[in-house]
C-alpha cells in the first residue's frame, strides 16, 4: 500500500506554520480491493518498461530509440510494449510523469523527516531540499529528469501542461523555505528568481557530474549552499 503525506500539512509543518507538536497527516487508501496476480504482474511489467525506456531515452534520445530497443532491454517481444502503452510517445510521457510523481513523494518524505527534528532552521531545510534534489538528479535511477529537460518537445501541449503542474507542485515546497531565508536576509535575491536560478544550476549538474569524480552529493550540497545563501551558520 502506498502512503501519501498530505501536502498542505507537510508544507505548513516544514515552514513552521503548524503549531508545535502538530502531526503531519498521512493519507491511506481505504477500501481498495487487492490486486490479482495478473494485475500485479502487469504493474510490475509497466514499471520495468518505464525504467528501461528512461535509460534508453537518456542514452540514445527519444527519436533514436525504437520500441524494439525497449522491448529487447526488458526481454519482451517487439510489439509487447504496446499492450501497456498506446505509443512510444505515451511511454515517454509515462517516464516523465511517473518520475516526477516519485520525485515529489521522495521530497515530501525528506521534508517530513526534517520537520520531525525540533529547531530545524530554514538553512537546514534548504540543505535538505538541495541534497534530495541532487539525489533525484544524480542518484540511482535518475534518468527521468534529463529526459524531461531534453525530450519535452516530443510531448503534446496537453502532456506538457500536465507535467508543468506536477513540476509546480514539486517546486512549491521550496517557496516557504526560500521566503524564510529572504526574510532573514540570508537570501538577497527575489524569491521566485532565486528558485528558478537554483533549479537551473542544480539541473545542469546532470550534464557534468560524474559518479567517479571526487565530489560527493553531500559536498555538492555544501557547495550549493555556500553559493546561494549568505551568512551560513557555523
Amino acid at each position: 500500500m502506498v502512503m501519501r503525506m498530505d501536502k498542505p500539512a507537510a508544507r505548513e509543518a516544514v515552514a513552521g506554520l503548524a503549531p508545535p507538536g502538530a502531526e503531519v497527516a498521512i493519507k491511506r487508501a481505504r477500501g481498495r480491493p487487492r490486486k490479482t496476480l495478473d494485475e500485479r504482474d502487469d504493474g510490475n511489467r509497466r514499471v520495468v518498461l518505464v525504467r528501461a525506456a528512461a535509460k534508453l531515452f537518456r542514452k540514445k534520445g527519444f527519436d533514436a530509440t525504437s520500441t524494439r530497443d525497449i522491448a529487447t532491454a526488458v526481454g519482451m517481444r517487439s510489439g509487447s510494449p504496446f499492450y501497456h502503452f498506446k505509443s512510444k510517445s505515451a511511454l515517454l510521457y509515462a517516464v516523465m510523469e511517473e518520475g516526477m510523481r516519485s520525485a515529489h513523494e521522495q521530497q515530501l518524505s525528506a521534508l517530513q523527516a526534517a520537520s520531525a527534528s525540533q529547531g530545524t532552521s530554514p538553512h537546514q531545510l534548504l540543505a535538505v531540499l538541495i541534497r534530495n534534489h541532487l539525489d533525484v538528479l544524480l542518484g540511482p535511477g535518475s534518468d527521468f529528469i534529463p529526459v524531461m529537460l531534453y525530450e519535452s518537445r516530443s510531448l503534446t501541449p496537453r502532456q506538457r501542461a500536465s507535467l508543468a503542474k506536477l513540476q509546480g507542485e514539486y517546486e512549491a515546497d521550496w517557496a516557504p523555505v526560500l521566503q524564510a531565508l529572504h526574510t532573514t536576509g540570508a537570501l538577497k535575491a527575489d524569491v521566485k528568481l532565486a528558485r528558478l536560478l537554483i533549479f537551473g544550476a542544480l539541473n545542469w549538474s546532470a550534464q557534468w557530474f560524474s559518479r567517479r569524480g571526487a565530489a560527493s552529493l553531500d559536498e555538492l550540497t555544501d557547495a550549493a549552499m555556500a553559493l546561494f545563501i549568505k551568512d551560513l551558520p557555523p
